[in-house]
């Protein structure tokens, strides 16, 4: 019975309730932000930086700043895509302040020790076998980060979170046709290079 009560408690933190509970500083409340959001926002930072370290940093850095900040939130947008946005601004922010230093790298994305590490999500462009294999998902991020910035956070976006054109647009504060022209250059793009992948697939 108490199973079933925690389970519809926790289903209960609609988005209105979510918001409420965190301008009036309940724990629960950043509890349930923390945990419906953390492996999203990963996936976005890690999609713009290529770096675990730096990607598990910035995600800290943003629940830190939303519950600095979380009193500015007028619900204008929905909370996932002010939280997307102020993502997108950490991490162009870490970038500008170690570009000096600034080098890429590929590590791996590995589940962590909870299980909730996001890995890389499929979409409709690839078969979804492809995504299983290590060889495909390394050569797969090795060309995410050899494709211009705007394109691989467009990219992202939509085809890792799923956020729809309008929702990316409010949250890189672009037009929806940017949003679309840099998706379409963004496909192209790792259709091109990743060709041989996709013919071996065809003809195996």
């Amino acid at each position: 019975m108490s199973l079933v009560s925690n389970k519809a408690s926790k289903n209960s933190w609609n988005e209105s309730r979510l918001v409420s509970g965190l301008k009036q500083r309940q724990e629960e409340a950043f509890r349930v932000l923390i945990r419906r959001y953390k492996a999203k926002l990963f996936s976005i930072a890690y999609g713009i930086t290529l770096d675990r370290e730096e990607s598990l940093d910035i995600v800290q850095e943003v629940f830190l700043k939303v519950c600095q900040k979380i009193h500015t939130f007028r619900e204008e947008s929905s909370l996932s895509t002010w939280l997307h946005r102020i993502t997108v601004n950490q991490c162009l922010n870490w970038k500008r302040r170690w570009k000096r230093r600034f080098r890429w790298h590929h590590q791996p994305l590995e589940r962590d020790e909870a299980g909730d590490h996001p890995g890389l999500g499929t979409d409709a462009y690839y078969p979804e076998t492809l995504y299983q294999k290590k060889e495909f998902e390394r050569a797969l991020w090795q060309r995410l980060k050899e494709l211009p910035e705007q394109a691989r956070v467009v990219f992202i976006l939509k085809e890792v979170e799923g956020l729809s054109y309008d929702e990316i647009a409010k949250a890189l504060k672009i037009k929806r046709g940017t949003v679309s022209s840099r998706l379409f250059y963004a496909r192209k793009k790792l259709r091109e290079s990743l060709k041989q992948y996709l013919e071996e697939e065809e003809n195996s």
